[in-house]
């Protein structure tokens, strides 16, 4: 019941987009040595939110429309970000420690809006 509340399918699609711009992010410091390797990134969250939105019509009630949001971001490479290193490789560890801390901030905002959204339900419901 709850999980149809476009708030708490926010909160999961950004937890989501943390955790796939981290695996990101992890696979280029994996391979920061790794000659030819182009770093990778993924599609900024407000971007990729309202691209998956904007095909959907609201519904106004669950029988009325296809009422599931469904949200996909892809990792993707990124050549012409930054300076290349002679063996050819993109990544840059310090642009990657900056990006790792972005992620965090994005994944503890995710919890926050949820754990904001399950103390409101619950208020409303005389539980608190």
């Amino acid at each position: 019941m709850f999980d149809k509340l476009e708030i708490m399918q926010m909160a999961r699609a950004m937890a989501s987009h943390a955790a796939l711009r981290q695996n990101a992010i992890s696979q280029n410091v994996a391979n920061a040595d790794t000659p030819g390797y182009a770093a990778r990134d993924v599609a900024n969250f407000a971007d990729t939110y309202e691209s998956a939105n904007d095909e959907k019509l609201k519904a106004t009630r669950p029988s009325h429309l296809n009422s599931d949001t469904h949200f996909s971001a892809q990792i993707t490479s990124r050549r012409d970000a930054g300076a290349m290193s002679p063996n050819g490789n993109s990544v840059s560890l310090e642009e990657e420690m900056v990006k790792g801390v972005e992620v965090k901030q994005q994944h503890d905002l995710a919890l926050a809006i949820y754990k904001s959204s399950m103390n409101i339900l619950r208020t409303s419901l005389g539980r608190a």
